[in-house]
């Protein structure tokens, strides 16, 4: 299997994150990708490619172009305001309050932002963007006929909604690569988020379509961020009704209860008949995951790689979250070695 990789996922390296009222080094960070591509190497799952520039047109069919405009200036902004560390909202256009897009700074990032944990720093746009090109590569190959790739992106993408960041997410790569694979000839696209936090950006981005289904497997967010969306009654809307589906599960959710879910997915995805799959590939559902409740053990992960693979569809993993540093590329790598010793 090919994995899409760059170094310049580094440009993205805050220093600060809000956690439990303390500003702590972020759980997001640059080593997090290192350790996967380390053990990428290691195990030789197949060979190492920089992506291509495939522009910026892929990424504004997904997202609001007001909303990038601004993620390209926001350090600049904050910088030249004067403010000394790095840029983080402080207020939100909360209910009953106006909906317009302030001039200054600080409006500006309440207005994008969906939570105040991520700050934006100094190569946070220019690592975002070369991540979603990571993930158009990736799509890239499978239009070339590949029947795998792993696009190892940094920083991860599946909370960016339409027009907000947040969740250490900027620009949704899983929505992007969907959207350049339909753009691209294919018909239908399913997104299987597997990641322990539910995918509220690329259901936002999704919600009234039904050529993306999309399928969520995550902690229950009346206990866990996002918080605000991922509950098992949203279904989209519109001509989308029936193409979203949400599985919450609770606290010390393990692996038996949590493959039964996925089981349910993948028959889903079976029935939809896409023709292509994107994997929203977070292994924050790993037991030891310091901001996550589920206990999925290591061999786990090569399980329902397998059970994945059973759809036999040209699959895209898309790298998301994951924070038990030390285990996160043992645990990304064993979902990829299950897939291809399956497929």
């Amino acid at each position: 299997m090919e994995t899409i990789f760059t170094e310049r996922h580094n440009l993205r390296n805050s220093k600060t994150e809000l956690f439990g009222g303390q500003l702590v080094q972020p759980f997001e960070r640059p080593s997090r990708a290192e350790y996967i591509i380390g053990r990428v190497r290691e195990v030789e799952l197949g060979p190492v490619s920089e992506p291509d520039d495939l522009g910026m047109k892929p990424i504004l069919a997904i997202h609001d172009k007001g909303f990038i405009d601004f993620l390209q200036i926001a350090w600049q902004d904050w910088q030249a305001a004067g403010y000394k560390g790095e840029a983080m909202p402080t207020v939100w256009p909360a209910r009953r309050m106006s909906q317009r897009i302030p001039t200054d700074i600080e409006g500006r990032l309440g207005y994008y932002a969906l939570a105040c944990e991520t700050t934006l720093s100094g190569g946070t746009w220019e690592a975002a963007y070369a991540s979603a090109q990571v993930a158009l590569t990736g799509a890239q190959r499978l239009n070339e006929g590949a029947k795998a790739v792993f696009s190892l992106c940094r920083p991860p993408g599946h909370h960016a909604a339409i027009d907000m960041y947040g969740g250490y997410c900027f620009v949704n790569n899983a929505a992007v690569a969907a959207q350049h694979l339909l753009d691209t000839g294919a018909k239908r696209v399913a997104i299987l988020d597997v990641d322990f936090h539910h995918g509220n950006g690329t259901q936002d981005i999704f919600d009234t379509r039904d050529d993306v289904l999309f399928i969520s497997l995550h902690g229950d967010p009346m206990d866990a961020f996002p918080h605000f969306l991922g509950h098992a009654d949203e279904k989209g809307s519109g001509a989308g009704v029936g193409f979203t589906v949400n599985y919450p599960m609770p606290p010390k959710t393990n692996f038996p209860t949590w493959r039964t879910a996925l089981i349910k997915a993948l028959e889903q995805i079976a029935k939809y008949a896409p023709d292509k799959l994107i994997i929203s590939l977070g292994v924050d559902t790993f037991e030891n995951d310091p901001i996550s409740f589920f206990k999925l053990k290591s061999e786990d992960f090569a399980t329902y790689g397998a059970d994945i693979a059973s759809l036999n569809l040209p699959t895209l993993f898309v790298m998301e979250g994951g924070y038990d540093i030390a285990e996160i590329g043992v645990n990304t790598v064993n979902v990829l070695q299950g897939f291809e010793k399956a497929f």
